[in-house]
């Protein structure tokens, strides 16, 4: 278990909290939860209610729709963050593709560090906007 200091300065590498300032990333390290995660495990399922955010502290993730990859993901990505902000069924799964140690912040915690920070909430909003912007 790292201390909230080590979070802290991890969660800062994720570019979805780079902008915060430290006394509201104390808030956000205090709100997650660490999971080690095996290979071959699926942590979210397309079409199952998900409402949490995810960030990738070690290891790999792979995004897919069956057989179709559509991203991998490292340290120090985010994915989930659709069903933290609009719980309904995600479009696609997340499974781990090697060892992986994972940090999970609620819908509940996310939502109301959002309503107290605004820096929060533009930066949790920015990750699906350049996701979109990427595919176009």
């Amino acid at each position: 278990m790292l201390l909230t200091i080590e979070k802290v300065l991890l969660v800062r590498s994720a570019g979805i909290f780079a902008e915060i300032p430290d006394e509201c990333l104390v808030e956000v390290a205090s709100a997650l939860e660490e999971l080690a995660v095996e290979p071959g495990t699926e942590i979210i399922k397309k079409g199952e209610l998900g409402t949490s955010l995810y960030i990738v502290v070690e290891g790999r993730v792979r995004v897919h729709d069956g057989d179709k990859v559509l991203a991998e993901l490292g340290p120090p990505e985010v994915f989930g963050e659709l069903s933290a902000l609009d719980p309904e069924p995600p479009m696609a799964s997340v499974t781990a593709l090697e060892p992986a140690h994972l940090f999970r912040i609620s819908q509940q915690a996310l939502l109301e560090l959002m309503s107290e920070q605004a820096a929060i909430m533009k930066g949790i909003i920015r990750v699906p906007c350049r996701r979109l912007r990427a595919k176009s």
